[in-house]
This record gives C-alpha cells, sequence and structure tokens, in this order.
C-alpha cells in the first residue's frame, strides 16, 4: 500500500511539473522594468533590418507588418503570421517590453500561448537586451498601427494543442543571449552574433532533425549552415564546403553577394531574395565583413561529400547531341554561355555552382519552373531576370537540359528525374512580380 501511494505521489508531482512547464510564463530581464523612451527611430529601424522581420510578417499586397502570411507545416497546414504593428488591439501597441521580450526569444505569446517555431526564436534568443529593448521601440512606436485581427492556423484539432511545445522548447531552443568567445577577435563575434542570431541564417541553410529542429544553432557541430531543403529549395552549405560551400568565396565575395546581390560567383535568386531586398542590403560594411569572417572561419561539414571541381572545357565544344544539349545551346547559352561561366557579375555561371554541384536539384529545377525573382539594389530592379520555363518547357525537357548542365563543364550534380520536375511543378509557384522593398523611417 505505503509502495502504491509512493508512486502515485510521484506521478502527481511528475503531472504539476509537467502543467507547469507547459503553462508557466517565463521570466524575462525586462519584468516590471518600463521601456526606454530614448532609443532612436534609427536603431530600431536597423534592428528590424537585421531581423529580416518584414519577411514573414507581410504578405503580398498586405500593410507592411500586418502579418498574414501563410506559412505552410510539413504534413498539418498553414499557419500565418501575426500583426506586430503598433495597433493596440490586434497588434503590438499596448505590450509590455517583457511581453514582448517571451514572444521574440522564447516563442511565448502575450496570452500564453507557445508560438510555433516558424518564428525563429530559437535564433532570437541569442539576441542582446538592447536589440530586443531596439525592436520593441521600433514596432511600437515608429510603426503605423494597421488594425488586422490575426488569422488562426488551418492545423486542425487536436494537432493544433501548442502547449506541447513548452517541451520542445526545453529541449531544443536556447535560454540565454550570445555569448562571445573570448578567443576569436571582435568582428568574429559580431558575426558570430549575427549569423546565429538576428540574421537567423541556420534557419535556412541547418538541416533539421526528427522533431524539426535545427540540429545545430552554432559551430559546435559542423551540421551548423551545411545546407538544407527548404520550400523547394536547397539552401546550400555557408561552410567551407568546396563547390557546394563557400571554400572558393573570399571574404570580400561574401560581402558583395550580401550588399550586391551578386558577386563573380553568383546571383541571389529564391529564397535568399527575401534576405537581400529588405535585409543584407541595409547592412554597414561592417557587419558585413563580419559576418565574412565568421563564415568563412567555419570548416567543411563532414555531412557532405568532397565536391571535387575542375573546370572541363570539352563541353564549350560539344556537339549538341542529346536533347539536354540541344535544349541548353537554344534557350540557355545566349545568357549563361556555351561555356557555362555567364556573364559575371550580371548573369550568373552555371560552372561550378552549388545549385549544379549539390546532390539535391530542387534549386535548379525551381528557379527554371518559377524564374529567379526580382532583385532590387538601392530602389532599382536589376535589368537581368532568370525567366520561368514552366509555360515553355516541359517536365522531361526541364530534366533534360538540368541533366546536361548539371553534368557539363566538370559539374557533377547527377541526373534530374522528370517525376521530381512534376512534383515541384504542382507544390511551388511563379516568382511574384510584387516585390515589396520596405522604406523604414
Amino acid at each position: 500500500m505505503k509502495t502504491a501511494l509512493r508512486v502515485f505521489a510521484i506521478l502527481c508531482l511528475l503531472i504539476a511539473a509537467g502543467v507547469w512547464v507547459a503553462t508557466r510564463t517565463p521570466s524575462s530581464p525586462f519584468d516590471g522594468r518600463p521601456a526606454s523612451a530614448e532609443i532612436s527611430i534609427e536603431k530600431g529601424a536597423y534592428a528590424a533590418r537585421l531581423a529580416d522581420c518584414v519577411a514573414c510578417h507581410t504578405a503580398e499586397g498586405g500593410a507592411p507588418f500586418a502579418g498574414g502570411l501563410a506559412m505552410a507545416v510539413p504534413m498539418l497546414g498553414a499557419i500565418y503570421s501575426t500583426n506586430i504593428t503598433s495597433d493596440k488591439l490586434t497588434g503590438v501597441g499596448d505590450w509590455t517590453l517583457a511581453e514582448f521580450d517571451n514572444a521574440v526569444r522564447r516563442g511565448v505569446g502575450r496570452d500564453g500561448r507557445r508560438l510555433y517555431p516558424a518564428m525563429p526564436y530559437p535564433s532570437y534568443a541569442k539576441m542582446d537586451d538592447a536589440e530586443v529593448e531596439q525592436l520593441y521601440a521600433y514596432f511600437t512606436r515608429h510603426v503605423d498601427p494597421v488594425a488586422a485581427p490575426n488569422r488562426p492556423s488551418e492545423i486542425p484539432a487536436p494537432m493544433n494543442t501548442r502547449w506541447p511545445l513548452a517541451f520542445w522548447n526545453a529541449v531544443f531552443s536556447p535560454d540565454k543571449p550570445y555569448t562571445p568567445d573570448t578567443s576569436k577577435s571582435d568582428a568574429w563575434n559580431r558575426g558570430a552574433y549575427l549569423v546565429q542570431g538576428p540574421g537567423h541564417c541556420g534557419s535556412c541553410h541547418t538541416p533539421r532533425g526528427v522533431a524539426m529542429q535545427e540540429q545545430s544553432l552554432d559551430e559546435s557541430s559542423d551540421a551548423y549552415l551545411s545546407g538544407a531543403l527548404l520550400d523547394g529549395w536547397y539552401a546550400p552549405s555557408l561552410r567551407g564546403d568546396p563547390g557546394i560551400g563557400l571554400a572558393d568565396w573570399s571574404e570580400d565575395d561574401i560581402v558583395a553577394y550580401l550588399r550586391d546581390g551578386r558577386n563573380r560567383h553568383g546571383v541571389v535568386f529564391g529564397s535568399m531574395l527575401e534576405a537581400f531586398n529588405n535585409s543584407t542590403q541595409f547592412m554597414t560594411d561592417a557587419d558585413l565583413s563580419a559576418m565574412a569572417v565568421y563564415l568563412k572561419s567555419l570548416g567543411p561539414s563532414s555531412q557532405n561529400r568532397r565536391t571535387i571541381v575542375t573546370y572541363d572545357r570539352a563541353d564549350i565544344l560539344r556537339p549538341a547531341d542529346d536533347a539536354g544539349a540541344w535544349i541548353y545551346a537554344t534557350r540557355c547559352a545566349t545568357c549563361h554561355g556555351a561555356d557555362g561561366k555567364g556573364r559575371a557579375p550580371s548573369i550568373p555561371p552555371l560552372a561550378g555552382v552549388s545549385s549544379m554541384l549539390a546532390d539535391s536539384p530542387e534549386s535548379a529545377i525551381n528557379v527554371t519552373l518559377n524564374g529567379g525573382g526580382r532583385l532590387v539594389k538601392g530602389g532599382l530592379p536589376d535589368l537581368y531576370r532568370m525567366p520561368q520555363m514552366r509555360a515553355s518547357l516541359t517536365d522531361a525537357e526541364i530534366a533534360q537540359v538540368l541533366t546536361y548542365a548539371r553534368g557539363a563543364w566538370g559539374n557533377t550534380g547527377g541526373a534530374v528525374d522528370p517525376k521530381k520536375v512534376r512534383e515541384l511543378r504542382n507544390t511551388t509557384d511563379p516568382a511574384s512580380s510584387e516585390v515589396i522593398i520596405l522604406q523604414m523611417r
């Protein structure tokens, strides 16, 4: 009898502890503290640029930061980003600084509900207190209020229950801001902070585990930034992997890519356009240089095959003796060149680039089907844009031309299956002609 009572008491304690973890509001360093009235709009706007808040919180055709952007949750349904304007009823206008902090860095909403980690709070958890306070000042005081009620998710019950996310957070989300490594330079630490924290680069470029968590949140594991598939795009390795990573890029190459949207290796396209158009091009040269210092310090990943890139000029003179080569000669060579070297920096090369070397062909297929999107630098759209081919080429033809390009000039990406092209044709959309570029006050 006593044993049964002990077991029952332990079970009750475990249940009580579980309920406490699942329902508690985390503590914040801002608890009971009023927000500073001295934060400039410039600092707040820059913090919002670093965190690229517009990418998720502004829907196409919608008001800035009013939310409503649909994001798919694998196998479950869609969730919608929230209104973070200064509106007091539907936005964050009357949130306290502590409530705002808990949402940004701990994934807990004002009402105590857990946020889905589509909000990159595991990365934002590394932001320092000053940056969070700058964001709070910007969104509650300087972003125009928009009355836009938040849309409920489309995830059906009981899968839409959010309290289990408290346990996910306890296991997979950091609970402390970034801690500088005293053995590294100031530039390295600033770059690490930007990449790991507000820049949340790992959200796209780090592979996910079985619980949809990023396999690593920093350089302690070589899985970090080793490349990943996301929403029909392959986000390449940002480590020192040859070909598929940054081994052949200099620090100046990285800065140019983030600042100008192009360099001798390539032009931003696909999902990276969102980050460039509203975030990285607005960063200071010092911050971009710091990011480059940090990224160039990361060695190759053991998760990636060793890609040896040796240019082979034989394909320049190769006769169009197969369907893929013929399609390339008639549809692609005018821009990308018979030699596959493009016309840098305006038109990217196809020889020796990640989309032509990676095992995953998704980016190559997606950009061929749907176009590369519109790069806008300094308010001006670029002159050259990868056109959509979904209407002019069949699935088989796209597979043939990409199989040719991924095997030409020394590329080692491998063949493309028409079934994969058909799958992406049915699950992806053409690049929008509308480009949201916010002029922050």
